[in-house]
């Protein structure tokens, strides 16, 4: 689960296994909509994004999955050019479709990319966006830092991300829900995330806690996949994935109400 909108650097070898397959693709769109592989869909995108104007800007998507996200931050957003980058083929393979079908390639690429360093000039982008990725690359400060080196000048950073609410062993729940997830998960805490973020030299910095929305959506989430959506789902991704991740989501239910799994929104600045 998870922007798999997401995954810019899973730290894998070169021999990485694709994760999101078309089948758990294809489950993800089913709950949160075509193009959508993480919570909230389109609205939890405009919550990120609130306040900041893309218009003309030059915007990196990190971790674009399928690219309902990439593609609405030029088509809806207004961005004068949106580079997704993403390390999976699967998910790639969806997103340039999407975009050659919907007229965008002048406007939206995709590209693949290897664990690593961005592959960007320095002060290349006025906004870098991530819809739940970074929790695939362990190394926070790694990653922030190079983030802050591809924006422009009082370019912006917004992202959402998963995190754990202490950087102490997991939980015994919090460890079978991550073994439920079967996802390469690297995930830390609001402290280890806005420390990274002014290592990075970010200015502005705001991190604000979702789990109280979470909680309550993923419970509507589960309470679909148990009732009307159930056959939809089963239709678009077999049996066996839909009753495993049936049970995925009983387990994130049980530390998101304990709050050891804490979405959050984040955010950053570069100076001037």
């Amino acid at each position: 689960m998870t922007d798999a909108d997401s995954h810019h650097q899973h730290h894998v070898d070169r021999h990485h296994e694709e994760e999101y397959s078309d089948a758990l693709v294809d489950f993800l769109e089913v709950l949160w909509g075509e193009g959508y592989l993480s919570p909230g869909g389109a609205e939890e995108v405009a919550r990120v994004l609130d306040g900041i104007d893309l218009t003309g800007r030059r915007v990196l998507d990190v971790g674009c999955g399928s690219g309902g996200i990439a593609l609405s931050l030029a088509a809806d957003y207004g961005a004068a050019h949106v580079t997704g980058i993403d390390v999976e083929d699967t998910v790639l393979g969806k997103a340039q479709d999407r975009a050659a079908s919907r007229g965008l390639e002048g406007q939206v690429e995709f590209r693949k990319v290897a664990p690593g360093p961005l592959p960007f000039p320095a002060g290349h982008f006025d906004v870098v966006f991530s819809k739940d990725s970074i929790v695939h690359i362990p190394d926070k400060t790694a990653v922030f830092a190079d983030i802050h080196r591809v924006l422009k000048p009082a370019g912006r950073l917004a992202m959402s991300d998963w995190l754990i609410s202490h950087d102490d062993e997991p939980s015994p729940e919090m460890k079978h829900y991550v073994e439920q997830e079967g996802l390469s998960f690297g995930m830390a805490s609001p402290e280890t995330y806005g420390q990274a973020l002014q290592a990075a030299g970010f200015e502005d910095i705001r991190l604000t806690n979702r789990n109280a929305w979470y909680r309550q959506q993923a419970a509507r989430e589960l309470a679909m996949l148990e009732g009307d959506l159930y056959d939809r789902a089963v239709a678009a991704a077999g049996r066996e994935l839909v009753d495993h991740n049936l049970g995925t989501w009983r387990a994130m239910l049980v530390v998101l109400e304990t709050g050891e799994h804490c979405p959050h929104h984040l955010h950053g600045r570069k100076a001037a």
